[in-house]
């Protein structure tokens, strides 16, 4: 459910029934689109934001029942009048990707939650409409699913992110755990850099866990679609922890062998890895 690039959860899978699919598809090319006009290319921080302004300029057309101007948005508008789908929580979204354009470290975790809110947490809320299932408790479960995939990509993705320029770490917990960006810059997964990822593995995984039920709440397939988005977050996790946290040398992902497990997982309990 996480925005980030999508590969910890299958988007619009054979999972999901195929009348709720072409919604799937077009809240996915969304934040896809928007995500690679933050994050993609040689585009200036200028260019970038016009191009999402240009998306928000089609949202505001949407809400006002006027036509979109892009092919994707027009899309994006059939799914939003079929659904019911909320125009703040795609907002949401372009929201945090302006701020990717212009920030780059996070002070603190409180400052990460805050742009999963906006990041992550808008597309499980807009699944769950597509759903029919939007709850007051399956919101807060799949807040913290969406959470938790959106740092499991960036504990993943740590040494792409700062190829970029950007650091997901919190601030705080890399001063206290003795890691700076040089260990970044060099690569340099020494015990202090492991510590600090087992303990924000530790966290994360806990935010997963604890958004779980989720999978049991909703029936069938689309249940079953959730408890293999927790399944393949939670083996993307202990990858990392197998790999003594050197997510410098091999990116940690998920290959064919792993999916057999995740679906044993997933049918038989709630995708989560047994402790």
């Amino acid at each position: 459910m996480g925005v980030g690039h999508y590969e910890n959860f299958p988007v619009a899978s054979v999972l999901l029934p195929a009348h709720l699919r072409p919604a799937v598809v077009a809240i996915y090319r969304f934040a896809r689109t928007a995500d690679d006009y933050a994050d993609e290319g040689d585009s200036t921080p200028p260019q970038r934001l016009t191009e999402l302004r240009r998306l928000g300029a089609d949202l505001d057309r949407i809400e006002g029942g006027e036509r979109p101007q892009a092919a994707l948005m027009r899309e994006l508008c059939a799914a939003i009048i079929k659904h019911g789908l909320p125009i703040g929580l795609f907002r949401d979204l372009l929201d945090a990707f302006s701020q990717d354009v212009l920030k780059s470290r996070y002070a603190n975790f409180a400052e990460l939650l805050d742009y999963s809110r906006r990041s992550a947490n808008p597309i499980g809320r807009l699944l769950l409409h597509v759903f029919d299932a939007a709850t007051a408790e399956t919101f807060r479960c799949a807040d913290q699913i969406c959470s938790a995939l959106q740092f499991i990509n960036f504990w993943q993705d740590t040494a792409v992110d700062y190829a970029k320029g950007r650091i997901y770490l919190p601030q705080d917990d890399m001063q206290r755990f003795g890691v700076t960006e040089a260990h970044l810059a060099a690569g340099d997964a020494n015990a202090a850099f492991a510590s600090l990822m087992r303990f924000e593995i530790e966290r994360t995984r806990a935010m997963l866990h604890e958004g779980a039920a989720l999978g049991r709440m909703l029936r069938g397939r689309i249940g079953l679609e959730i408890r293999v988005t927790v399944a393949g977050g939670d083996t993307i996790l202990q990858k990392i922890l197998d790999a003594n946290c050197d997510v410098f040398r091999a990116r940690p992902t998920l290959r064919s062998s792993d999916w057999i497990s995740m679906l044993f997982r997933a049918v038989f309990g709630d995708g989560r890895v047994a402790a």
